[in-house]
């Protein structure tokens, strides 16, 4: 007669874990409808954004623009595509370390952390929203500039590029969650971590051609995760080169992504470690 095999306490442990994100989701939402104002704000920013680089795009030389899969490109369409990954990072990079600061502030930190609920659960759930906003905010962008402007998209390299946005989730989080770390000991450093997330946008080719960097600077931006993210998803969606080269970038993110995340955990956990030790993580 075959045994059944019951479920473990670590199997009982990781469910119960699992259970606990919808309610964080259900928090976020719930605070958001709260603050519309925030929430139209947002809407607005990308409506201005395009707008924006509507006009720049008339002053841009469309010749310095590199080639995709030997294609060439416009300069809205190269700048579409890093709008929507620089506002992803942006967002990935502030939400870890901005729900720490609020959870300061309301005076729910402690008590949070003192439930038998894992740092990882509490870091997970605090981007629960961004899982399903930002896919959300980054249709209605491309819907808009392909409405509005007409741009040109090879349709065939779009599951490949989310493919490669998603492989660029677990970098950004790692370093969301250093930041995290930061304002946990501090108390301060949103707006820093703000500054991080434009610099990297700066500095990957989110804006312009990294061609344009000096030699030195060009060849260590090429290496980010960031810079490997858009470099796949311009070749997938301007280029038409699908999942050519996916494979590459995947393995590049990989390993980006673990090294985020030892990281990121590392130094929260070292945080986490140093504020119970010194009875001041319920200060803000």
């Amino acid at each position: 007669m075959t045994e059944l095999v019951q479920p473990g306490p670590r199997d009982w442990r990781f469910w119960e874990e699992v259970r606990k994100l919808p309610a964080f989701l259900r928090r976020d939402v719930l605070v958001m409808l709260s603050y519309r104002a925030m929430f139209v704000g947002d809407l607005l920013s990308l409506l201005i954004q395009a707008l924006l680089f509507s006009y720049i795009a008339k002053l841009v030389d469309e010749s310095v623009l590199p080639t995709y899969n030997g294609q060439h490109t416009g300069y809205l369409e190269f700048a579409t595509i890093g709008i929507a990954v620089a506002a992803f990072v942006a967002l990935g990079l502030t939400r870890a370390a901005t729900a720490v600061r609020n959870e300061q502030l309301m005076g729910t930190l402690e008590p949070m952390l003192s439930t038998p609920t894992t740092v990882e659960t509490v870091q997970v759930g605090s981007v629960m929203l961004d899982l399903v906003y930002v896919p959300i905010r980054t249709a209605v962008f491309f819907a808009l500039m392909l409405v509005v402007y007409g741009l040109d998209f090879h349709w065939n390299g779009l599951i490949p590029g989310l493919l490669v946005l998603l492989l660029l989730v677990p970098s950004v989080w790692g370093l969301g969650i250093l930041g995290a770390a930061v304002i946990m000991t501090f108390r301060r450093g949103s707006g820093s971590i703000g500054l991080v997330g434009m610099l990297l946008a700066l500095a990957s080719g989110a804006y312009f051609p990294l061609a344009l960097l000096p030699q030195w600077l060009q060849s260590t931006m090429e290496a980010t995760p960031m810079a490997v993210a858009l470099q796949q998803i311009r070749d997938a969606l301007l280029g038409g080169t699908g999942w050519h080269g996916v494979a590459l970038a995947s393995s590049k993110l990989v390993l980006w992504a673990v090294a985020s995340l030892i990281v990121g955990l590392f130094a929260f956990r070292l945080a986490l470690s140093r504020e119970r030790r010194l009875g001041t993580l319920g200060l803000y």
